[in-house]
């Protein structure tokens, strides 16, 4: 993100909260100016510079909600975003409906703060600068041209964090599959998505609809193999009233309710060979009848099919139609294995190990090195799948803050010196001290960071710090 002119405020009376806030934004490119009571911040005079107000909600002295107030009696256009403890919610819902952008719990979550914060700046672009063609080459104007430069940006990488909804990777091998999805989203073409069980071929999928033309219309997605070889015809293409015992009405297939969107052909290779010329026919024409029906019926679908199989094999076996093959395999994409993108795990841990601890209500904060250390090492043969299953029975086992993962016996076998590091987690200050220690050695002093310390330890980039002012070892290391 660039820093050409947008500012953050942050007020929260508590220091470390305060900080840790501040240190974020400004690692975002942003610049930031902190305060420690509402009175301070309001007497404080402010630049004309865009931007947004992170407010604690429970400030003492003038509350937050009070800042908010005197901010709308004086006029001023800022976008808030208020910080709230559990307990205040009811309050943030009034600051929210008397104009707030958003308002987050605390603890809060990093990559949310700042995806509201890059709403906030947004939403005052939009607010407060609207396009003036008479501009002239002043330097009021070249001030504008920057900051419309910045609104662009920050909607660049809003629509960066929502378009590819759950997929979750930083690797070279992900981020080529991301660069064939956005290429042939708009293109409309048929995709098929090649790759083993559980590599996230249905989330690859939603990505090309959800980047097409179509992602207004509906997403239809057919399991080729979870579904009796005499139903899919069915399933697909429907059928009418009295066509087959048990017809007692008219069915509509998933190509029709597919119309205006996207049909994800899940487990292509197995369908039945005797089904496929109507399907080829389907896709190149467009067009069918129902089982039992007389009438064409024409739709607009977009196809995207995925398999685990090797399809041009099965051509050369005549296990598959070589015609339909061709007629799929206009752009292929292939979904790497999760071995071939280990530099991903220990964001993939850390994402499933927040997602099933807050439906669980359980608070796990720490995922020990040697923990990522031995997930990372180990092939995963069944893929991320495998890995969520085994981190969601970890979150199930975990009593306390500490991740204890229900290691596999292939992993167990292999990291027997992890499992012990792992338990002295829980045991005295002085070991948790040690660890945090070992990481930033590991990570040459670097906090934060995908390589940083903090993500090695699975924690939040906040949170080791503040756990290296207790152990006093920030000193040493920041």
């Amino acid at each position: 993100m660039s820093d050409t002119g947008a500012l953050v405020y942050v007020v929260d009376d508590d220091a470390s909260s305060r900080e840790g806030v501040t240190r974020l934004i400004r690692s975002a490119g942003l610049m930031a100016m902190s305060f420690s009571s509402g009175e301070e911040f309001l007497a404080a005079p402010r630049p004309n510079t865009p931007g947004c107000l992170v407010l604690d909600m429970n400030l003492p002295g003038v509350s937050g909600l009070e800042v908010q107030q005197e901010l709308a009696k004086a006029g001023t256009p800022i976008p808030i975003v208020f910080l709230t403890g559990h307990g205040d919610i009811p309050l943030t819902v009034r600051a929210v409906r008397a104009g707030a952008v958003d308002f987050l719990t605390k603890p809060v979550d990093d990559e949310a703060l700042l995806s509201t914060i890059h709403r906030c700046i947004t939403s005052y672009f939009d607010k407060e600068l609207p396009p003036d063609r008479n501009c002239g080459n002043g330097e009021a104007c070249e001030e504008k041209r920057k900051l419309t430069f910045e609104k662009l940006y920050l909607e660049d990488e809003i629509r960066s964090e929502l378009m590819f909804e759950e997929i979750v990777g930083r690797g070279e091998a992900l981020r080529r599959v991301l660069e064939d999805v956005k290429t042939v989203a708009p293109a409309d073409s048929t995709v098929l998505i090649n790759g083993e069980t559980g590599t996230g071929k249905e989330l690859i999928a939603r990505a090309v609809h959800n980047l097409s033309a179509r992602k207004s219309g509906p997403f239809v997605k057919v399991n080729c193999a979870a579904i009796p070889a005499s139903l899919l015809e069915s399933e697909l293409f429907g059928h009418e009233k009295g066509s087959f015992t048990g017809a007692v009405a008219q069915k509509l297939g998933r190509f029709e309710l597919a119309h205006h969107g996207t049909l994800f052909l899940d487990e292509i290779g197995e369908m039945p060979i005797e089904l496929q010329s109507k399907l080829l026919r389907a896709i190149q024409d467009q067009e069918f009848e129902r089982v039992g029906g007389t009438r064409t019926i024409r739709t607009d679908v977009r196809f995207v099919a995925a398999t685990n199989r090797d399809l041009k094999k099965m051509v050369e076996e005549n296990k598959f139609r070589a015609d339909l093959y061709y007629r799929l395999h206009v752009f292929p994409v292939h979904v790497p294995r999760l071995r071939d993108r280990r530099e991903d795990i220990p964001l993939l841990t850390r994402y499933f190990v927040q997602k099933h601890a807050k439906r669980m209500g359980k608070n796990i904060d720490t995922i020990p090195t040697p923990v990522l250390s031995a997930l990372t090492q180990y092939d995963w043969p069944g893929n991320i799948r495998e890995l969520q299953n085994v981190l969601e029975r970890s979150v199930i086992l975990t009593h306390g803050n500490v991740l204890q993962v229900a290691m596999l016996p292939e992993l167990v076998g292999k990291t027997d010196s992890c499992i012990s590091l792992v338990a002295s987690l829980t045991e005295p200050e002085n070991t948790e001290r040690e660890s945090i220690l070992r990481a930033l050695e590991k990570a040459r002093g670097q906090v934060g960071g995908p390589d940083g310390a903090a993500a090695c330890m699975g924690l939040k980039r906040t949170t080791l710090q503040s756990r290296m002012r207790k152990y006093n070892i920030a000193r040493q290391f920041s």
